[in-house]
C-alpha cells in the first residue's frame, strides 16, 4: 500500500525537533510522498526548502484567507518566483473564510481573484480553503476561471449541495480525519459515500485535526495518521483498502502533475 498525504504543514515549528522522524514514520505506514502546503510568504518559502531536502516531500505557495489581510502585489510576486523550484507544484492554501474572518472580506476576495489569475497563468493546480462562504467562492469560480481548472476542496465538511457544486466544477474532494471521530464526522462519513472514487484524496492537514485513534495519544497530527484516514474510508466505502489506496494515490498524482 502507498499512499500519498495530499495536505500537511510539516513547515510547523512543532516539527522542528523530530521532522526526520516523522517523516520515517510516515514511510513505515505508507506514507511516502506528502504536499506541503504554504500559507503565507514565510510558510510557502520553508515549504520549498523542505523539498530540496527531503525525498517524497512536494510543496505548493499561497496565501490563505486569514492572511490577506497582509497580502501584495510584492507578496504574489515573491511567491511567482518561488513556482520556479523543482519542488513546487500547486498554488495555495488560497479561498474564502467568512467563519473567523481573520482578513475583511474584501481582502480576502482581492487577493484570492488575483491568486486565481496567478496560478491559471502559470498551469498550476489549486488547493482551495472555503468555510461558510455563503455561495460567495463558487460565484468567483464561476467568473473567473478558465477551462481545465484544476483543484482540490481542502478539509471538505460542507452540505451535499456544496459537494455536488465542487463535483460540477471538477474539482477534487480532500478527507481529513475528521471522517473518523464520531460524531464531528457523522455527516461527513454519510456524504463520503457518494463521492465519485475519481475524485477522492486523502490529507492529514497536521499537525491540526488528529484521526482517531491517534487522536487518544497525541495532540499532534502527522503524515503517518492519514493511513488511519484511509482504512476508515475504505471501511464506510465498503472497498478493499489497497484497491482505494491506488486510486486515490492515482488521484493526487494526476491532480498535482506528479509521476505517478
Amino acid at each position: 500500500m502507498r499512499i500519498f498525504d495530499s495536505h500537511c504543514h510539516l513547515d510547523d515549528r512543532s516539527y522542528d525537533r523530530d521532522r526526520k522522524e516523522v517523516l520515517d514514520r510516515a514511510a513505515r505506514a505508507g506514507v511516502v510522498k506528502v504536499m506541503i502546503v504554504g500559507t503565507d510568504k514565510d510558510s510557502s518559502r520553508k515549504a520549498v526548502r523542505l523539498t530540496e531536502s527531503h525525498a517524497g516531500c512536494h510543496a505548493s505557495v499561497g496565501i490563505h484567507p486569514h492572511d490577506a489581510k497582509d497580502c501584495t502585489e510584492n507578496v504574489l510576486e515573491s511567491l511567482r518566483n518561488l513556482t520556479t523550484s523543482a519542488g513546487v507544484y500547486a498554488w495555495g492554501e488560497t479561498g474564502l473564510d467568512f467563519n473567523r474572518m481573520y482578513s475583511p472580506q474584501i481582502d480576502q476576495e482581492k487577493w484570492f481573484i488575483r491568486q486565481l489569475e496567478i496560478g491559471q497563468q502559470l498551469g498550476l493546480p489549486f488547493i482551495f480553503h472555503e468555510r461558510d462562504s455563503n455561495g460567495r467562492f463558487f460565484e468567483i469560480l464561476s467568473t473567473r476561471s478558465r477551462p481545465g481548472l484544476r483543484g482540490v476542496i481542502h478539509c471538505f465538511s460542507g452540505s451535499r449541495q456544496e459537494l455536488e457544486r465542487y463535483l460540477e466544477f471538477d474539482l477534487y474532494i480532500g478527507i481529513t480525519g475528521i471522517l473518523t471521530l464520531k460524531e464531528r464526522g457523522a455527516a461527513l462519513r454519510e456524504l463520503a459515500i457518494s463521492i465519485p472514487s475519481a475524485r477522492i484524496l486523502v490529507e492529514t492537514d497536521a499537525p491540526y485535526l488528529t484521526p482517531a485513534p491517534e487522536k487518544n495519544r497525541t495532540r499532534r497530527n502527522e503524515p503517518a495518521f492519514v493511513r488511519s484516514v484511509l482504512l476508515n474510508l475504505a471501511e464506510i466505502r465498503g472497498e478493499d483498502p489497497e484497491d482505494l489506496a491506488e486510486i486515490v494515490w492515482a488521484n493526487t498524482c494526476r491532480l498535482y502533475g506528479i509521476d505517478a
